[in-house]
Parts: C-alpha cells; sequence; structure tokens
C-alpha cells in the first residue's frame, strides 16, 4: 500500500455529507465523470460507496500520478485510470451519464468556467445530474466571512480566481441547456449545486 499519495485533509473530512448528497441523485445511474479529480480521495471512496456505478476520474496531466497512487489500493473494479482533461481544450469523453466536480469552479478562471459548463452539457446525457461541490456567492453576497478571506486568499495567488456567484453559474447553465434541480448547503460554508439534462 503506497504511504506517500497525496493528501487533502478537506477532501477527507467533506467525502461523507457528499456522498449522502450525490447518492440521491447517483443512485441509478451506470457511470460517472468526475471532472477534477485531485488528489482521488474522493473517487475511491464514491466508488466504494456506489458499486453499482463506473467513477471515471480526469484531471490535468500533472495531477494524474497522485490520482493512480490511490486507485492502485483500490481493491475494486468500478474506477476508471484518469483521463486527461483540460476543460478549455477537446474533452476525451463522449458521453457520461452524470458528471461530479468538487471545487474547481474558484481556481478555474472565468473562461475555463464557460468552457466547463459547456463542456458538461455537450457530454451529459439526457436525464443526467451535474452535481458541483465547492463555495458559491448567492444574489452577489458572501455566505459567510471565512469565504470571504478565502476569496481574497484566491485573488491574491491568481487575479483570475475566487468565489463564483451562483446566478452567473446558472446563466451559464441554462445555455448548455441544463435545468437547476436543487441547492444543498453543506458544512463549512459549502454547498452542493444540481443541474440535470431534460
Amino acid at each position: 500500500m503506497s504511504t506517500d499519495k497525496p493528501f487533502s485533509q478537506a477532501c477527507e473530512n467533506n467525502k461523507q455529507p457528499i456522498l449522502d448528497v450525490i447518492k440521491n441523485y447517483f443512485g441509478n445511474t451506470p457511470d460517472v465523470l468526475e471532472v477534477g479529480s485531485g488528489t482521488g480521495q474522493h473517487a475511491v471512496f464514491f466508488a466504494q460507496h456506489l458499486p453499482h456505478l463506473f467513477w471515471q476520474t480526469s484531471d490535468q496531466a500533472e495531477n494524474h500520478s497522485g490520482i493512480k497512487q490511490w486507485l492502485a489500493d483500490y481493491p475494486g473494479d468500478n474506477i476508471g485510470a484518469p483521463l486527461t482533461l483540460d476543460v478549455t481544450a477537446h474533452w476525451p469523453i463522449e458521453s457520461a451519464s452524470s458528471v461530479f466536480s468538487a471545487n474547481t469552479a474558484h481556481i478555474m478562471s472565468w473562461e475555463m468556467v464557460l468552457e466547463f459548463f459547456a463542456g458538461v452539457g455537450n457530454i451529459l446525457k439526457s436525464g443526467g445530474y451535474f452535481c458541483l461541490y465547492g463555495p458559491f456567492n448567492f444574489d452577489g453576497q458572501f455566505t459567510s466571512e471565512s469565504n470571504q478571506r478565502f476569496d481574497d486568499y484566491l485573488k491574491s495567488q491568481n487575479p483570475a480566481m475566487g468565489i463564483r456567484d451562483f446566478e452567473a453559474l446558472q446563466e451559464l447553465a441554462g445555455k448548455a441547456g441544463l435545468h437547476f434541480v436543487k441547492k444543498h448547503s453543506m458544512p463549512a460554508n459549502n454547498f452542493i449545486l444540481v443541474w440535470q439534462k431534460p
């Protein structure tokens, strides 16, 4: 078993609350594309607890080695090795029954977020759900002081990053042919936003 795998404490903290929500949307889906699998922790945990589906990981190439380390220790066969996915380029997958992504929209530039939503709209099968986890603003307002500090930190690292406004994302979703389903409040001032392709 690999002992030097990448590890995110945030992933460890939020994996069960996220599972409690997404199992309601992915309970009957045969496959899920995860956009931005990061360390790979989420993929292994969700695939283990949703054994009926095939969890397809993806990320930019520099994150693949860490994801593969987590997958190497996973005894099941319902996870796919990471695809190289840059949201601004040609997507390496033609269709997915559902899509999941966590903590990605605020580290992408807005131009990348535009391409992200358009890409999800292109590949998501009819009836499929898109579940997006992370911090979001509503009516242009931060939901907590800690989120405002986090946004300041992100912009200090890269001015193109930042917590996104739900209303702006909803506009992108509409253009991508996605209908809003529900907002789930999560621990640590995060949310899961759910859209569905009719």
